[in-house]
């Protein structure tokens, strides 16, 4: 018989109560209990960033945490980004500016950049580059990842849409 602990996640503003083995990872319960499938499991080891969420609004790991760490903290998924039909500013943009191919690295770099956006706005070129290059991808250069997020950051601060200012760059 396995030890189980009842956890209280709050993820996207509405509460998921879960009974979890101790060792199981916060990513495994957001899918695998929580039914949010958009949070990616790539390495597992805390390298690519695919499972990356926000965590009272910090950027984490979800593969490297515990779900029992969780317990009772605001977490924020890929799905909580959208506003019912109107995507986020980061969504937008990914899509306007094609900062995608195969997509299985995009929720993990949308929730790093919405975490540093929401975080520091007014970021610089330099320290974006550097925030993102903490997650993997394999498909895209990274070019139009980080045109996107620069798009959106301008959204994000302007309150306009992410495609008028992607035209400027």
């Amino acid at each position: 018989m396995t030890n189980r602990h009842d956890v209280t996640l709050q993820i996207n503003g509405a509460t998921q109560r879960i009974s979890v083995e101790a060792r199981k990872t916060l990513a495994d319960a957001i899918r695998e209990d929580c039914g949010l499938t958009g949070t990616h499991l790539g390495c597992e080891h805390g390298v690519c960033g695919a499972c990356t969420v926000l965590l009272d609004g910090q950027p984490v790991r979800s593969c490297l945490m515990f779900a029992v760490q969780a317990n009772g903290r605001a977490i924020r998924t890929v799905e909580g980004l959208a506003k019912g039909d109107t995507p986020h500013p980061l969504q937008q943009a990914f899509m306007d500016n094609h900062g995608l191919q195969c997509g299985f690295c995009t929720p993990g770099f949308l929730m790093l950049a919405c975490g540093a956006l929401e975080a520091k706005p007014d970021m610089g070129e330099e320290e974006m580059v550097h925030v993102l290059s903490s997650n993997l991808c394999r498909c895209t250069g990274y070019h139009n990842i980080l045109k996107s997020v620069r798009a959106a950051a301008v959204a994000m601060r302007n309150d306009t849409s992410p495609s008028a200012s992607s035209e400027a760059s």
